[in-house]
């Protein structure tokens, strides 16, 4: 088992992170801020689907001024990001309409003293800052130096982070995000050697809902498997719902977090005899949001069937145009293959939350 990198606490509204606590999964809203009514929605859509922390960009003082109608808006339970670049007025007004977190780099808001008045505002109502550090815009002197690496990126983050250390703020967590998977996982790494503090984890730019995702689970499942990580954004082109779910797999794929049924089939070949890719995707769809903990296998043949998904709780293999349903990798029932999707959910149906309890 993965033993995690200790972190110290840092609370966001209601949740918190760091420490053993679970790895939040965190996305980000692509509607025009300053559309309260709009960003609202989506925020309530992405909790419906699980999302755990939203950050919402404010480009401007309309954006800041719209936080407070968003906060009344949305679910009282989900902490609201505000993200920040250049102007520390935008950083002050968020703070005063109800942001439960900032994220913005202190280098980049104006000399010492503006730097003061944001952490002593963050400071006064319990509001969390995130350095974030990217790739594409690291600054003159560290690009001069080292150009685009791991180490500069380490220095950058160390850099704003000490802005804030020296303003008496601690309430940091850092993100290092590239577009590039071995240059953020060296990132991570580098930082981890040099802080305790949480860490948010992605990989930006990643693309779209597909590829953005095969290169998220990659970096994201790389740098969680090193033990890193206290929150995690899946960064995709598309629908920002496909992230949380995205982000979801990730971890339970890695037996961090659990999400209800977890899927397993086969790839299919010359032996299988049923619809198995038809079958896969209806149970798949069938079981979303079911809210079940248990591991659900849909297998091809009896040469992959109840022997390879024995720790399944429950599954099917196929047959000449039957379904052997199977509990534990014991078989106990043979159905046609129309009534597959029907038996097997009604068997779903009958397990228990915490796994399948049936003789």
């Amino acid at each position: 088992m993965t033993i995690r990198h200790k972190t110290k606490i840092v609370r966001i509204g209601d949740i918190a992170i760091g420490g053993n606590h679970p790895i939040a999964i965190q996305s980000m809203t692509n509607t025009d801020t300053r559309d309260a009514r709009a960003t609202a929605e989506q925020i309530a859509a992405l909790a419906a689907g699980g999302c755990e922390i939203v950050r919402v960009a404010v480009p401007d003082r309309r954006a800041a001024e719209a936080l407070k109608e968003i906060k009344r808006r949305m679910p009282r339970s989900l902490p609201l990001v505000a993200d920040i670049h250049f102007d520390y007025r935008l950083a002050l007004l968020a703070i005063q309409n109800g942001a439960d977190k900032l994220r913005l780099n202190p280098g980049n808001i104006g000399g010492a003293d503006r730097i003061k008045q944001v952490a002593r505002a963050a400071k006064e109502q319990g509001v969390p800052i995130r350095v974030g550090v990217n790739a594409g815009s690291l600054e003159k002197d560290l690009l001069a130096r080292y150009g685009v690496c791991a180490r500069a990126m380490t220095e950058s983050a160390l850099r704003h982070v000490r802005l804030l250390e020296d303003c008496g703020f601690d309430g940091i967590v850092i993100a290092l995000k590239a577009s590039s998977v071995p240059l953020c996982v060296e990132a991570y790494e580098a930082v981890a050697q040099s802080t305790e503090y949480p860490l948010h984890i992605g990989v930006t730019e990643a693309g779209t809902v597909h590829s953005g995702s095969v290169k998220s689970a990659a970096g994201i499942g790389a740098i969680l498997s090193r033990g890193l990580g206290d929150t995690i954004r899946v960064s995709l082109t598309g629908d920002p719902r496909e992230e949380v779910r995205c982000a979801q797999q990730i971890l339970q794929a890695l037996e961090l977090r659990r999400f209800g049924v977890e899927l397993i089939s086969c790839p299919t070949c010359g032996r299988t005899e049923i619809d198995l890719i038809r079958l896969t995707n209806e149970i798949e769809a069938r079981c979303r949001g079911l809210g079940k903990n248990i591991k659900v296998a849909v297998m091809g043949c009896a040469v992959n069937g109840p022997g390879e998904a024995r720790d399944a709780d429950i599954g099917v293999a196929g047959g000449k145009g039957v379904g052997v349903l199977f509990r534990k990798g014991k078989a106990f029932r043979t159905v046609p293959e129309p009534e597959i999707i029907r038996a097997l959910m009604d068997e779903i149906e009958r397990c228990e939350i915490e796994g399948c309890e049936l003789e």
